[in-house]
């Protein structure tokens, strides 16, 4: 995808301005690459799944508002996709207008639902009066300030400079720190080699709903020494009251440990949809048992097969 005789093609959450713009250009994988926004997950997601694109670049989580439920329910469902890496970007929050506004002069704001329900308090103890319009981007609501729409936007810097835009007051969010976590998505392919510090991402489907279900799941990780770093219920779209699970562990398919709590996952699940294992970006691996090492899991098994071999241990 790195070729410059052939550049990729990244669509991603647009339009130009987004958080999303702002972290795909932090990343190596954006230089030289065609960017294409698009205006929500699903159609990035589409233009990758139809060829007009090589990958997607979408957001998966905040640390705020949690999942973003677009991006869970295009992995869980559609033609496989996986994710090649992750990235993080600091959400800072600033309340853009045109040139000469004044925080008196704001009585139509204009933003993305997350970025409202980050900045509510805010909003409530400055513009008590302000008209709040949730828009598809808060780079789509910083554009339509700019073409008159509204008095203000509620946006990332970037947006606001893109846009013509000048920062009526910076940083307003109720939760100074917030993070949002991004993922490139890809057709799948092998995943890199370990680096010992990844992560793996999968969506486990359960194969009937009965008492202990999910801890049978949970099981499967537990005694391999599998962290789990994020696991979601999504509903299948299937009737109502059947879920499926989307989870991230630490390390990598490649690890004994994870690769045979997932092959156990497939035994005990309707079906497992692999989605990924990537280098982790957001701290360290803990450290893994002696027990559950993959020379342990290796010589456990050289064991087995002697016994079998020659019926004796």
């Amino acid at each position: 995808m790195s070729s410059t005789a052939n550049p990729a093609r990244i669509a991603f959450l647009g339009p130009r301005g987004t958080f999303a713009h702002a972290c795909l250009l932090t990343l190596p994988v954006a230089v030289g690459a065609e960017l294409l926004p698009l205006d929500n997950v699903t159609r990035a997601v589409d233009a990758l799944r139809a060829g007009e694109a090589d990958a997607a670049f979408v957001p998966i989580e905040n640390s705020v508002e949690g999942a973003v439920p677009a991006t869970l329910d295009e992995l869980a469902g559609g033609e496989p996709l996986v994710i090649a890496q992750e990235a993080y970007l600091p959400v800072v929050f600033a309340l853009q207008a045109r040139p000469g506004t004044t925080l008196a002069d704001i009585k139509t704001v204009a933003t993305h639902p997350h970025a409202e329900a980050q900045v509510r308090r805010w909003l409530i103890d400055h513009l008590p009066d302000a008209q709040i319009s949730l828009l598809g981007s808060t780079a789509g609501a910083a554009q339509s300030v700019g073409q008159g729409e509204f008095d203000a936007a509620v946006c990332p810097a970037l947006a606001g400079e893109l846009y013509g835009l000048d920062t009526v007051t910076d940083d307003i969010a109720d939760n100074p720190g917030a993070v949002t976590r991004f993922v490139l998505l890809t057709h799948p392919v092998a995943p890199a080699a370990s680096t010992g510090n990844d992560r793996t991402t999968l969506v486990a489907y359960l194969a009937a709903d009965h008492s202990g279900a999910l801890l049978e799941l949970l099981f499967e990780f537990s005694t391999r020494a599998v962290n789990l770093t994020r696991i979601e219920s999504r509903p299948t779209k299937e009737r109502i009251g059947q879920y499926c699970f989307s989870i991230d562990c630490e390390g990598h398919i490649a690890d004994e440990r994870v690769g045979e709590a997932i092959a156990a996952l497939r035994r005990v699940c309707a079906d497992v949809r692999y989605l990924g294992s990537y280098p982790r970006r957001d701290g360290t691996q803990g450290e893994v048992p002696s027990a559950r090492s993959d020379g342990a899991f290796r010589d456990s098994r050289s064991w087995l097969d002697s016994v079998r071999r020659t019926g004796t241990s």
